[in-house]
């Protein structure tokens, strides 16, 4: 980050309190040239939409899913004592939490210059951090502008219209000036990580759609209990459930950042997930534009990946899901990944730590795939009952028209920092010049 970047309004942020964001958060979403046509709250911006700069850009984006170090791993289970738990997937923290580590979903977002990837899932943490427990923010930040990936240009092609936008979201949500953040989960790939959980905690699938035991599960009795199961239905869910909060936290960190920011926006689910991600059926609504099919069997279309880009653990990604789970142990036991004895980290004795885990071993890694592989050839993809890829939760940044909360609201509807930000961050842009100040 350049020292002609960190204006009045950066070092602001920086003494934001986290109770002020927590107490202060709130949806706002009326932005510089929104307008609201009828009803209660007629109103049409008089000023033109202002885009967030780079920097702005940045903070929000880094709030998102940037990487904070190294991630400390699960100590310890009863079962498999004393060797270190071996879930997780990545060897690098986030902003955001994950279940178990794993980690299996990737930051998209667009603004009016085009649509892009933040490839920070298995990144290596950029910085020890200070005997403080501390890291730098603008390192953080710079690190974040490193691993961004654009797709292409302009802005995400989803109308702001119904179907594809909520009724209520129409006259706001992926308008010219705005940031959208996209947190996609690779739900495949999180089954899968889950599916290795279980059987590193002595369970197995059962079908419990079908009512019958995965065939070819007792050839494994050796290494498990086949008698003892989670049901598919069950399993599936709760990795849906933990996908959400993975995406969720990933919104929510964002939304705080709004507020230390003094930037309007808010988080919400209120877009076509089918569409967002490509599956519309619509050419001329692209979405994120990742392939996807379609079976009798399912109720809505099935996307999988966007090739070259974030690609699901299940074909046609990979040709079967013993490659699948393959490609899931690479990255968790080889080179850079968590149990790969040669990723540092924040130990004294880093390779004495990540050498600790156990390694699947080849009869782990069929069992895994026989069950994958069971729940691909029944129902016709992977997970069974749930998407490959899911999206559900996303975060609007935009410069808030603070005329309009003037106009409708009592004193306190917007913070200081939204009273402050056109002076603060834009002082030597004509917009910034003249704006109120809240002193």
């Amino acid at each position: 980050m350049k020292e002609s970047e960190i204006s009045a309004g950066f070092e602001e942020m920086m003494k934001f309190g986290l109770v002020e964001a927590l107490l202060g958060r709130r949806s706002r979403r009326f932005f510089m040239g929104a307008e609201i046509p009828d009803g209660v709250f007629t109103y049409k911006s008089r000023r033109k939409e202002f885009p967030l700069t780079d920097l702005e850009k940045m903070l929000v984006v880094s709030a998102c899913g940037g990487n904070t170090s190294w991630h400390h791993m699960i100590y310890r289970a009863a079962r498999y004592a004393p060797c270190l738990s071996n879930y997780a997937g990545s060897a690098g923290g986030r902003v955001y939490p994950s279940s178990a580590g794993f980690h299996t979903s990737q930051v998209f977002f667009t603004d009016d210059e085009g649509v892009y990837l933040l490839e920070m899932r298995d990144a290596s943490a950029f910085s020890d951090r200070s005997d403080a427990g501390s890291l730098d923010p603008k390192a953080f930040t710079d690190n974040v502008r490193k691993h961004v990936r654009k797709i292409r240009n302009g802005r995400l092609r989803l109308p702001s219209k119904v179907p594809y936008t909520e009724p209520h979201n129409t006259w706001v949500v992926n308008h010219p000036g705005s940031l959208l953040v996209i947190p996609v989960g690779d739900l495949a790939q999180h089954v899968l990580l889950n599916l290795c959980y279980m059987l590193q905690n002595g369970l197995v699938l059962y079908d419990d759609i079908n009512k019958r035991s995965i065939p070819g599960i007792d050839r494994f009795t050796d290494i498990v209990d086949v008698k003892k199961v989670w049901p598919i239905t069950f399993v599936e869910q709760w990795s849906l459930a933990e996908v959400t909060v993975e995406l969720g936290t990933s919104c929510y960190a964002g939304t705080l950042m709004l507020q230390a920011m003094g930037l309007g926006g808010w988080m919400f689910n209120g877009i076509d997930p089918f569409a967002m991600l490509g599956a519309s059926g619509d050419p001329e609504v692209p979405g994120l534009g990742f392939r996807y099919d379609t079976d009798d069997r399912w109720p809505y279309p099935n996307p999988t990946g966007l090739k070259g880009w974030m690609e699901g653990c299940c074909p046609p990604h990979y040709p079967d899901m013993k490659a699948a789970v393959e490609a899931v142990c690479e990255r968790k036991f080889g080179p850079g990944g968590p149990f790969h004895p040669d990723t540092p980290g924040p130990w004294k004795d880093s390779r004495k730590v990540r050498s600790a885990a156990r390694i699947h071993d080849e009869r782990f890694r069929e069992c895994i795939a026989l069950q994958a592989q069971y729940l691909y050839d029944t129902f016709g993809k992977f997970p069974g009952t749930v998407p490959s890829m899911f999206v559900i939760m996303y975060l609007q940044a935009h410069h808030l028209d603070l005329d309009f909360y003037d106009e409708f609201y009592r004193p306190g509807s917007y913070l200081k920092t939204h009273a402050d930000h056109m002076a603060d961050w834009h002082r030597g842009d004509s917009i910034g010049s003249g704006l109120k100040k809240s002193d």
